[in-house]
Parts: C-alpha cells; structure tokens; sequence
C-alpha cells in the first residue's frame, strides 16, 4: 500500500448485495448464551493470548453463530461455535506470518492435529492447548454427526489445515499464485466449506449422495464458497495491509496484477465479481427452495450461511483507520 493510500482515507467501493442477500438477518434468539460459552471455552482451552483478544473472538463467534444457523438448538449452535473458534484461533497464532517464518514448525503442528483427526489418542508432539481443544471438539461431533458427517466434516478439517499450510507457504511470494489456484483454495482457507458440512449436523438433514452431486447443489455451495471468501478479501484488506510487508495474498492483489488496475478499480472489479455470485446463489437457493425435504432444508442452510458471511464483513474485526469502505445496505450492521 502507498503513501498516498494509507494517508487519504476514501470510501471503496464495496459488492450491492441487496437484491440477491437483503437484511435484515434472523439471528438466534441464544446469541448471548454463545457468546458466554465461547468465552468459557476458551478459558478452558486458551487458544488466545490476550484477555482483549479473548473478549472479541467470542463476541463475534457469538454473534456470527446466531445468524449462521439462526434456527438451530443452542448446544449444537455452542459446537459450532468451539469449532469456529478453534479454526480461527488456529490460523490467528499458526497461520501466515508465523508459518511462514517457521514452515517447519507449521507443519509439525499441522500433522499432530492431522493424528487427532485420523483417530489417534495422542499427537506425537505432546499435550497442547490446540490438540486439547481439537480433541474436545471432534469427540462431541463424533457423538451428534452420523458416521458420513463426522468424514465429510473431518475431511474438510484436513482441507482446512492444508489450506492454512498453503497460505504461509505463498505469504512471502503471493505473485507466485495463480487465480485459478486462489479460487480453488479460498473456500478452504476462508473456513466456509467446512461450515457447510457442519449444517447437515446441526440441523438434522442429511443429503443423499445422488442429491449432493445434483449440478445446483454443487453450483450453490461453490458460489457460496466464492462469495464468502472474496467479500472477506475486501473487508479485510486494510487491516491486512496495514504495515509495510510482502504483498497480501488477497483477490485485490490478484486483481491489481492481472489487470495492472489500481486499487480502488480492483474494488469495483471485485464487487462486481461478488455480485455476480451473489445472484448465481440466490437463483439456485430459489430453484433448491421449491420443494419440500433435505434439499429445501440445504437451500435454506446456504442461504443464512452466505448471509452470516455478508453480516461478518461490517464487523469491527475487519476495522481500521486510514481506509473506509462504502455501506452495504445488505448489512444490519
């Protein structure tokens, strides 16, 4: 970022998400009990460092979890919430600048969590707050999810970890990362595939596997996935970008690169490019909708998914002066 951006603040332009994803969002009647145990669980497992990072991880944990599945019971919304905790904990202290300096020591951390998910008692590298954390969390799945849910979730929790592995690896050298291999990853390290896959959990639906390969299912979870990530890149690209450093991984930095565009341009490029998802999801949504049963029940998970998404990207976690982005009158917030 230059000089000229950190010191003249202006609106960018963000995505016009009210046609395909108006608000307000229902959220959770159980909102503030999520966020009470988040902080709980967290004391339990301090996967934080700080008290003031504690105190914000779980308030938007618990204020996220109430419109991701605004209809859910609380224990399951609880689950939900230790799972996200835990992910978000993990790339905050493991993730980027920190794997990227010791690669090594990523990886290592990486495999004793892979140990845990493959069924093993105990990762090779010893008791820590994390694999302590992981434990809990997968035994509970294990007791809620079905045999095919607890793979798909733990699946996507592999995917996860590798997603976090890639990212460190490509922190000092983004312009080596193509957008096909952004794309194809961004779902995985924005944490939103494995949210999807937790839905079939806590909202008592199951998919067959004749429905999960219909094209709209797929084209839906794929635009969610899309959308999701790339209206984070733009929340949080100022805070990202906010000290001097190798380039961001990031669609804007993408966009800037391949169309030698600049910043403010590679804003609108993207905002059009969310727009654009946003109205292939709610079109399959509809199209899902129609009928009654498991895949009405999907099309209506994706929906409050993508919405929490859209919700997520005004919180004050993606904040910081020198940068402010245009209203989204999709947001409540």
């Amino acid at each position: 970022m230059n000089d000229a951006t950190r010191t003249n603040p202006r609106a960018l332009p963000m995505p016009d998400l009210r046609d395909s994803f108006p608000g307000p969002f229902p959220a959770s009647t159980y909102a503030d009990d999520i966020e009470r145990h988040a902080t709980r669980w967290l004391r339990t497992f301090p996967l934080v460092g700080s008290e003031r990072a504690l105190s914000a991880l779980s308030q938007i944990t618990g204020q996220g979890v109430a419109r991701t599945f605004p209809a859910a019971e609380r224990d399951d919304l609880f689950l939900c919430a230790d799972l996200f905790l835990w992910l978000t904990a993990f790339d905050d202290a493991h993730g980027e600048a920190t794997g990227a300096r010791d690669p090594a020591r990523l990886a290592r951390t990486i495999s004793d969590c892979v140990h845990l998910i493959a069924g093993h008692d105990e990762p090779p590298g010893g008791p820590s707050a994390f694999a302590a954390a992981l434990g809990d969390l997968l035994a509970r799945f294990r007791e809620r999810a079905t045999p095919l849910q607890y793979l798909r979730l733990t699946a996507h929790l592999r995917d996860n970890l590798f997603g976090i592995l890639w990212e460190a690896h490509h922190f000092n050298r983004p312009d080596h990362v193509t957008m096909p291999d952004y794309r194809a990853m961004r779902g995985h390290t924005v944490f939103v595939r494995t949210v999807i896959a937790t839905a079939e959990v806590v909202l008592g639906y199951e998919l067959t596997e004749p429905e999960r390969s219909l094209e709209p299912v797929r084209e839906l979870q794929t635009a969610v996935a899309d959308l999701a990530g790339w209206i984070n890149d733009l929340a949080s690209y100022a805070k990202e970008t906010a000290h001097d450093g190798p380039g961001t991984l990031n669609l804007l930095s993408l966009l800037m690169r391949q169309h030698d565009c600049d910043l403010e341009e590679a804003f609108r490029l993207a905002s059009r490019m969310c727009e654009r998802r946003a109205a292939v999801a709610a079109a399959r949504i509809a199209e899902l909708s129609a009928g009654e049963g498991p895949l009405s029940d999907h099309a209506q998970a994706l929906k409050s998914i993508a919405s929490s998404y859209v919700w997520h990207i005004h919180h004050s976690r993606y904040q910081i002066q020198g940068l402010s982005f245009g209203s989204d009158p999709a947001s409540p917030a």
